[in-house]
């Protein structure tokens, strides 16, 4: 090659190079990630369906058009907390009765707002804004949708001096691939129960509610204790409330350290302790300081609701998991609190190791409660087969959704009456 053929060479692989990536410029952002294992359940059928049927099925497109008018960052984070906080809104408004149901599927339906922030969270995780968005910024915009829409920013309660102050936390719908189906009546005692008054012999009570996701990550993250800090100096009672055994409820007498493996919704399992804050100090147990002798001799509903007291423990000295019908020995490792070794468990853990940690367990009532196994009606109950609904399955899970708010209320007759 001549020396002027090589100068030119050397100038046209500058001025293509110079076209690809001008100097001086910025790197392209990066790839957006693709959808979670939760979200790609999304388009099957059952969740397109409950979507339609409840009105719920606008919100994702509506929210993606909103995102691609975004010109900047900032303009994106509000957009993200204003849809978050209307979701959560409206669902809380569907469920107890306010504006239009949006079509068939009976309001206390917990599952629309469970497919549509999935549809949201998709729409935020897949998105590529001209501006170019950072990994962190893209976390930060999907942690805030969560937080928003979940109703964990709008934990409110009226500053009047009697008016007593109740925390309740339900979860999302879980164990999806076994049926897709799934609703989580703890879940829909949070949409009815939120904003809501109940009355005691010392006067009224205000519930305040949220919802939790079924993911090991968040929790490790410390979901539970961020959200529930702010709150538990301020409030008289909490509970927080999941799913457990089918035709009972339980108030969960011990918590224990310890995740045993089942997967999560994004299918990931966990097998340690639970891990947290300060693990120096991370005791193995803790306890409900719930009134559960008052709770468990009261009539609430159709079903018993039992002190439950069962753990698995690994005792001092031994290698093997050994059941204890009447909670941990001293020095033992825990293995499965009262509520299992699941996110129910875990939940009830952080949130009374909080109250430990913040000096209240003495002064604050506080632990966990296991709703029944919400069931669909006879002959509905093949995933492969059945409806999304049915009458039993809505009884059911209103009837289950009556008895939690009678279990509060109980628990908060039998807390301020102490008091």
């Amino acid at each position: 090659m001549t020396p002027l053929r090589a100068r030119l060479g050397t100038l046209a692989l500058a001025l293509l190079t110079g076209l690809s990536a001008p100097a001086g410029t910025a790197t392209a952002a990066p790839a957006a990630p693709s959808p979670t294992v939760e979200e790609q359940r999304l388009d099957q059928a059952v969740p397109q369906e409950i979507l339609r049927r409840s009105g719920f099925a606008d919100v994702a497109p509506e929210f993606g058009h909103d995102l691609e008018r975004a010109r900047s960052y900032a303009q994106a984070r509000r957009i993200v907390a204003r849809e978050g906080s209307a979701l959560w809104r409206r669902a809380v408004d569907r469920a107890q009765g306010r504006g239009p149901a949006g079509g068939d599927l009976s309001r206390d339906d917990d599952r629309p707002l469970y497919w549509a922030r999935l549809g949201m969270t998709r729409e935020v995780r897949t998105w590529q804004p001209g501006f170019g968005l950072t990994d962190p910024q893209r976390r930060a915009l999907l942690d805030r949708l969560e937080r928003t829409s979940r109703g964990q920013d709008d934990i409110r309660y009226p500053g009047h001096a009697r008016l007593r102050r109740i925390l309740l936390t339900g979860f999302d719908p879980f164990t999806l691939d076994r049926d897709i189906r799934i609703s989580n009546p703890s879940g829909a005692s949070a949409l009815a129960l939120d904003g809501t008054l109940v009355g005691t012999a010392e006067g009224p009570a205000r519930i305040e509610t949220a919802v939790f996701p079924v993911r090991w990550r968040d929790f490790t993250q410390g979901t539970v204790e961020r959200t529930l800090r702010p709150y538990l100096p301020k409030v008289d009672l909490f509970t927080t409330v999941s799913q457990g055994r089918v035709g009972r409820f339980d108030v969960e007498r011990t918590n224990g350290a310890w995740r045993g493996g089942f997967p999560d919704n994004d299918g990931v399992p966990r097998t340690e302790t639970v891990p947290v804050a300060d693990p120096a100090t991370q005791p193995q147990w803790t306890t409900t300081t719930l009134p559960y002798r008052a709770i468990t001799a009261a009539h609430t509903g159709r079903f018993p609701v039992y002190d439950h007291t069962e753990v698995t423990e690994i005792p001092v000295g031994r290698t093997d998991p050994v059941v204890r019908p009447d909670g941990p020995t001293p020095g033992s490792t825990a293995r499965a609190g009262g509520g299992g070794d699941y996110l129910s468990n875990e939940i009830a853990y952080r949130a009374t190791l909080l109250r430990d940690r913040l000096g209240l367990h003495d002064t604050l009532p506080g632990g966990h409660l296991h709703t029944p196994v919400l069931q669909f009606g006879a002959g509905n109950a093949d995933p492969a087969t059945g409806a999304v609904t049915d009458p039993e399955f809505v009884r059911n899970r209103l009837d289950i959704v009556a008895q939690v708010r009678a279990v509060v209320t109980v628990a908060a007759e039998a807390t301020f009456v102490r008091r």
